[in-house]
C-alpha cells in the first residue's frame, strides 16, 4: 500500500468572488516571492489558486512568462460545450487558458445556483474530457451533523458522483471534504473528525475502485483553515492538504500555511 507520504500534499486557495485581475496578479507575484525566499519545495507540496474567471488569462500570462511553479484553475464550469448559453464558461475554454483543475460541487454553488448531483456528475465529466482534474467538494450541513450522519452523507455524495466513472477517471479526482457548517464561520472540524471523514471517503473509493486509486487519491480538508489549525489537521494520515477560502486572501497567511504543510509532510 502507498503511504500518505507518497501523496504530494496540496494547498489550494479558493478566492471566490474576490480580486480583480490586477489584484490577482500582484497577489501571485508576492506569494511566489515569499515562497522562493523561504526555499519552498513545489515538488513536495503543490500550490494551486482559483481566481474568478476574469483573472484566469492574467494568471496564465504571468505563470508562463515568469515560469512560476504554482498551478491554477476555475471555480466552476458549464456542463455544456460552446453554444447559446449566456453567462456560461465551457471546459474547453478553461483548458485553453492552461487550467489544471476545476472546483466542482462547492457548497456555495449547490446553495445559491443551485447545482445538484446530476449536474455535478456532468461537470466532472466535462472537466475530465478536456484533460483537467476535478476537485469534488463534499460535506454535511449542521443538520446532518446533528443527526450523526455526517460520514454517511459525505461518502454518499462521493459515491453519487463517482459511481459511473472508470478507474482511470476516478484516479484523477481530488476530493475536498468541506463541512458546510465550518465554511466561513470560524468553526473548524477537529483533526480527528477531519481524519474520520477523509478515511471514510478513501475507504469508499477503495471498495469501488481498489487499492491503487484509493491510496493515491488526495483528500483535502476545507472549512475555516488558518495557520493556527493547519499543522494539526495536516498531521492526520488521510488529510492530504487544504482547500482554503478566507485565509487564502491574505498572502502572508497563505504563505505560512504552505510552509506549514510542506514542513509537516516532508519529515
Amino acid at each position: 500500500m502507498a503511504s500518505p507520504n507518497e501523496r504530494v500534499p496540496m494547498v489550494a486557495g479558493n478566492w471566490k468572488m474576490n480580486f480583480d485581475h490586477r489584484e490577482a496578479t500582484a497577489f501571485v507575484q508576492k506569494l511566489c516571492w515569499n515562497l522562493k525566499n523561504r526555499k519552498f519545495r513545489y515538488d513536495k507540496c503543490e500550490v494551486a489558486l482559483f481566481p474568478s474567471f476574469t483573472s484566469l488569462r492574467s494568471l496564465q500570462v504571468l505563470v508562463d512568462s515568469d515560469r512560476l511553479k504554482i498551478h491554477y484553475g476555475a471555480q466552476t464550469v458549464s456542463v455544456t460545450s460552446q453554444g447559446a448559453f449566456t453567462g456560461d464558461v465551457s471546459a474547453d475554454m478553461l483548458a485553453a487558458l492552461g487550467c489544471h483543475y476545476v472546483i466542482v460541487g462547492h457548497s456555495e454553488r449547490r446553495k445559491y445556483h443551485p447545482e445538484d448531483d446530476a449536474n455535478i456528475v456532468d461537470q466532472v465529466r466535462a472537466v475530465l474530457a478536456d484533460d483537467m482534474d476535478p476537485i469534488l467538494c463534499v460535506g454535511e450541513s449542521f443538520e446532518e451533523r446533528r443527526q450523526g450522519i455526517e460520514l454517511d452523507f459525505a461518502v454518499g455524495q462521493v459515491h453519487d458522483v463517482t459511481r459511473d466513472l472508470s478507474d482511470e477517471e476516478a484516479a484523477r479526482l481530488i476530493v475536498a471534504y468541506e463541512p458546510v457548517w465550518a465554511i466561513g464561520t470560524g468553526m473548524v472540524a477537529t483533526p480527528q473528525s477531519a481524519q474520520d471523514a477523509a478515511h471514510a471517503i478513501r475507504e469508499s473509493i477503495r471498495q469501488r475502485f481498489g487499492d491503487k486509486v484509493a491510496n493515491t487519491m488526495r483528500v483535502l480538508y476545507g472549512g475555516s483553515v488558518t495557520s493556527k489549525n493547519a499543522v494539526e489537521l495536516i498531521g492526520e494520515p488521510d488529510v492530504d492538504g487544504f482547500l482554503i477560502g478566507g485565509a487564502a486572501l491574505d498572502v502572508d497567511e497563505l504563505t505560512t500555511i504552505c510552509m506549514q504543510t510542506l514542513n509537516a509532510t516532508s519529515r
